[in-house]
């Protein structure tokens, strides 16, 4: 994937006394109080702005905030919180700017903080107009924000379309890098582990990766619904039965591969033993079943011992590995030995990983495996739809820029 790299810019010398527009994400959750829970995406856009700041670039930063209405201001709405922590982290003032569309005055050394860009009327939409505004404010517009690549908004896409020059920042750089390593060029085996609660929310994923990994490995609800279409009772376990023609369709389609590759292991692996239990709680009791012998008022909320080693072994083969979601519910002690099985799985392999998604994230993080996992993504909804196979919004108009393209 050819783009523009900023550190290639700033490298060249090519940003010094340049106006810079960094679009970042810092959408971070804050208490009822307005101040910030957990500063992780604040922290992983720092390398970006001190880049800039490094090569005395004048330099102007801007993120979403939650939901905000745009045209319509509230407090609650407003970055300042973020400008206090990134002053903290950084050692200096951080000025926040309200109504800066129409023009910013930063001098080179500068940092400036724009307010919450999806305040400004047309953002969401990817208004011409706004975009062109924005555009004229910089002469280098850096994309920094995975979380937000896959939608085509006025400062994720518009901007990049008119500014002078468009390019991707460290954060996504490094994202485009993982992800086309994991996917355009993988070292094979490719398995991918792929869990949820449900499958409709990841059927085109499902269906997308069936056609490229070699390893299918499904978990959670999603792995009910591929039991309940291989014949297997699965009690009162969540499951979508509506979906079974189409959890079928995944699995011949890997049994077809397999078939094509003269190898019967390209397939979508059944559990064959589960952890049961009859109520979704923490303190209910589990017990360990065989696959075929799940009762009618049993939940499954686990994939068993048996199957969990199994999964392991083949995961420790792998050359690479794409995880999105935990195998059980990993949140109750006794219903998490599969998922922890799983990671220490991928943080023993020797395949190049790449993991995203919140609840995969704090599996990771429960697990202690954040060094062993060889890239970790930032975006949720973006990792997502380029497992799917998508190109998201911000690679296309990144590379269009890059090979020289008119808007």
């Amino acid at each position: 994937m050819n783009f523009i790299r900023f550190s290639d810019l700033c490298a060249q010398g090519l940003v010094k006394d340049q106006r810079v527009f960094i679009r970042a994400d810092l959408n971070v959750p804050l208490d009822a109080d307005g101040h910030i829970t957990e500063d992780t995406r604040i922290r992983a856009s720092l390398a970006c702005i001190r880049m800039a700041l490094a090569t005395g670039a004048a330099v102007m930063v801007t993120s979403h905030l939650g939901r905000p209405t745009e045209g319509e201001f509230k407090p609650a709405d407003s970055l300042a919180p973020v400008a206090q922590r990134l002053a903290e982290l950084l050692g200096r003032a951080v000025p926040l700017l309200s109504n800066w569309v129409d023009g910013v005055d930063v001098q080179p050394g500068q940092l400036v903080l724009l307010e919450n860009c999806r305040l400004n009327p047309g953002e969401k939409k990817n208004n011409e107009q706004l975009a062109r505004k924005m555009a004229a404010l910089c002469d280098i517009f850096v994309h920094d924000a995975f979380g937000t690549a896959h939608r085509a908004e006025a400062s994720t896409y518009g901007i990049a379309q008119f500014a002078k020059v468009a390019c991707a920042g460290p954060l996504l750089a490094a994202e485009m890098d993982a992800i086309t390593k994991a996917l355009a060029n993988p070292k094979r085996p490719l398995v991918a582990i792929v869990a949820g609660a449900k499958v409709s929310t990841k059927l085109s994923i499902l269906k997308s990766l069936a056609t490229k990994v070699d390893q299918l490995i499904v978990g959670g609800g999603i792995a009910n619904t591929f039991m309940l279409a291989a014949g297997l009772n699965i009690g009162k376990s969540l499951a979508e039965p509506t979906l079974l023609a189409d959890a079928k369709a995944v699995m011949d389609a890997m049994k077809a591969r397999g078939e094509a590759l003269g190898d019967a292991s390209v397939a979508v692996p059944i559990p064959t033993d589960v952890v049961t239990a009859k109520a979704f709680s923490a303190d209910a009791p589990a017990t360990v079943k065989a696959a075929t012998e799940v009762a009618d008022d049993d939940l499954i909320l686990d994939i068993g011992p048996e199957t969990a080693a199994r999964l392991a072994a083949q995961i420790k083969a792998a050359g690479t590995i794409v995880w999105n979601g935990p195998v059980g519910v990993f949140e109750f002690p006794a219903f998490e030995h599969g998922t922890q099985v799983i990671a220490h799985a991928i943080a023993e392999s020797g395949a190049f990983s790449i993991a995203g998604g919140g609840d995969t994230l704090a599996a990771i993080a429960k697990y202690g495996i954040e060094k062993q996992i060889d890239y970790i993504s930032t975006g949720g909804g973006a990792f997502l739809e380029v497992l799917e196979g998508k190109t998201l919004p911000a690679f296309e108009i990144l590379s269009r820029r890059a090979a020289g393209q008119e808007p």
